[in-house]
């Protein structure tokens, strides 16, 4: 019975061993929907048995050394300079278990870069604190939308329950067709971001100035949730990256229904608004857009984020505004908003903020911002 016990003890670390495989991905890494993500996870973990086999085998022959050959036993300790067959063995095995590392991690890193021949190609831009996601091939191209997070702001304060998905929701997810080779440049428009994927393997930076590639083929169809991972200011924790994986039928359908909603947006910049649905359309794109920073009472968090409640900037001339928003401002977190909104939207939370928490400044029309684009 004894025996049949310790029999199985070996079973047992086998069938230990082979669980450990199928769950690890739950442990450590999303469950890749791509192959490359595979590929990487498969040498992730390659190499993670590599350094622990190695670990057991220096470390047990350590141990067993000393104690084999302690004082205790008599053995006193041996006196000499050097040894040629250790010197070449601790040369040429660590060489060798080198190449055996850097083989397959070469063939991966190498599939990473190819990012020729793409079946669509996206830039992705990022800002303080969201995606632009721009379609510049395929399918699709010329579709252009803002991502931005929306989980509300009383599940972040703890005023609420946190939902299924906190903070990793955007109101605009990228939406691609599974199985097609997407590449995907990226850039930022104010400090470094960083887009990332796990599930497709897809890392890259996005530095200002510069435009970097990644490319990503889903082998499945979902819905794959991640977060921007370079540190990148106040809101950092709060600028997520959701990709959509659908049909090529229903990637059809979504890239109609995107053209129909563009069309339907299209503001006429010259439209002279009314003075209350102007500020109506302001409160919106303010709530959207600017009240992380500058808060819903327009008091800001001084001195990073100065409060717009009587400042000279909201009750001065109406060039100096529009060149802020349109602009940003160097040095500072006021990002450029010129290429995110349109010239209405930029007129109409102008002019809401010209017009709310007493300021009383005035409003600008969508033609006052056209002409100031530079």
């Amino acid at each position: 019975m004894k025996g049949s016990k310790l029999l199985s003890i070996p079973a047992g670390l086998a069938g230990l061993a082979a669980a450990v495989n199928a769950h690890a991905l739950e442990w450590y890494f999303q469950a890749p929907g791509s192959q490359l993500a595979r590929e990487i996870d498969h040498l992730h973990q390659y190499v993670m048995w590599l350094i622990i086999v190695i670990f057991v085998v220096v470390f047990g022959f350590m141990f067993w050394a000393c104690y084999a050959h302690r004082k205790s036993k008599g053995h006193a300790a041996e006196q000499f300079h050097e040894n040629t067959t250790v010197e070449i063995l601790w040369t040429v095995i660590p060489a060798i278990i080198l190449i055996g590392i850097a083989w397959p991690v070469t063939k991966v890193v190498i599939a990473q870069k190819d990012t020729s021949a793409p079946d669509i190609t996206v830039k992705v831009t990022g800002y303080q604190w969201k995606w632009g996601y721009d379609y510049i091939k395929g399918e699709g191209e010329g579709i252009s939308f803002v991502s931005m997070l929306t989980t509300p702001r009383d599940q972040i304060e703890g005023k609420a329950p946190k939902g299924e998905h906190y903070l990793l929701e955007v109101d605009n997810e990228m939406v691609v067709p599974v199985g097609k080779k997407i590449r995907v440049i990226t850039t930022a428009a104010d400090v470094i971001h960083s887009w990332w994927v796990p599930a497709f393997g897809a890392k890259q930076d996005a530095i200002p100035g510069f435009l970097r590639d990644l490319w990503f083929k889903p082998e499945i169809t979902g819905t794959f949730r991640s977060q921007c991972v370079e540190l990148c200011g106040k809101e950092h924790g709060f600028m997520p990256i959701v990709v959509r994986v659908v049909s090529q039928e229903d990637y059809g359908k979504w890239v109609g229904e995107q053209q129909k909603a563009l069309l339907a947006q299209q503001d006429d910049p010259n439209k002279k608004w009314d003075t209350p649905d102007l500020l109506a359309r302001g409160e919106k794109v303010y709530g959207t857009n600017c009240v992380a920073c500058h808060q819903p009472t327009g008091r800001g968090m001084p001195p990073a984020f100065p409060p717009l409640v009587g400042s000279k900037l909201v009750t001065g001339a109406k060039e100096g505004h529009i060149d802020i928003v349109l602009n940003g401002k160097s040095g500072t977190a006021m990002a450029p908003f010129g290429k995110q909104l349109s010239d209405t939207e930029i007129a109409a939370v102008i002019s809401y903020e010209r017009s709310t928490w007493g300021n009383k400044s005035g409003i600008v029309q969508p033609a006052e911002v056209k002409a100031r684009r530079k």
